[in-house]
């Protein structure tokens, strides 16, 4: 049997991706998922904060993935929402170039997800600050994706993402959900949204995408793997 490894790019303080992706990958015998870290500390407009998805540390973390023969590299973060996409096609390109490996990343799979749905509105879910979120927004409104409710935590510190309580997060997703967008986006790979996605989506009738799940749904995709798995953790997006 042929195994097909995952690679993934992590923030060095994200504690939730790591343990969520490889649950979603555990029932496929032919599929393993490896991680490398990278220096990500806080989530901010600041020079600093931006600094943090300068290429070069992400490259130096897809070369030490490379070393494990992935067959696939995924940015498993959200950078490129208040970055700019541009900023992901940039790191695919580059990692394809250097590594001679496959990539993708959490937001260019996101908006393949979006576009598969047909969704032209949406409601976000995010931990983070208001001038963080509004980039976010302006730059999806690029892509004629209109954000009809949005709810954000007010966060900076990338760890404490990773203890924001479940029932804050659905009672996000209940707020923005009552506005019926066509799609729920929680945004951000440190935020535990995965496990009650699949709850909420069947509760509220809005599809959701957690950006973990479609990060996965992603990297399956480009190995040309089935994304049925998924159903657990979010029905609409397993069907795509």
């Amino acid at each position: 049997m042929t195994i097909l490894r995952v690679g993934m790019l992590t923030p060095s303080s994200n504690t939730v991706l790591e343990p969520v992706t490889a649950a979603m990958v555990s029932t496929l015998e032919d599929v393993t998922v490896h991680f490398s870290r990278f220096t990500v500390t806080e989530i901010s407009l600041g020079d600093k904060a931006l600094g943090q998805f300068d290429a070069r540390p992400m490259l130096n973390a897809a070369h030490l993935l490379s070393h494990a023969k992935a067959d696939v590299i995924s940015w498993n973060g959200t950078s490129a929402s208040w970055i700019g996409l541009e900023s992901d096609r940039r790191l695919i390109e580059l990692i394809q170039g250097e590594t001679g490996i496959r990539a993708t990343t959490t937001v260019i799979s996101l908006m393949e997800a979006l576009a598969a749905m047909g969704a032209k509105t949406y409601g976000l879910v995010t931990p983070y600050t208001e001038d963080v979120q509004n980039r976010i927004v302006n730059n999806f409104n690029k892509h004629c994706l209109h954000c009809v409710s949005e709810v954000h935590f007010d966060l900076k510190d990338n760890f404490s993402f990773g203890v924001v309580g479940s029932d804050r997060i659905a009672e996000g997703v209940r707020h923005v959900a009552t506005k019926k967008p066509d799609a729920i986006v929680i945004l951000c790979t440190n935020l535990s949204g995965a496990s009650i996605a699949s709850e909420l989506e069947l509760e509220t009738g809005v599809p959701i995408l957690d950006s973990v799940s479609v990060t996965v749904w992603g990297a399956l995709r480009a190995l040309g793997r089935s994304t049925q798995l998924l159903e657990r953790w979010g029905p609409t997006l397993a069907r795509l």
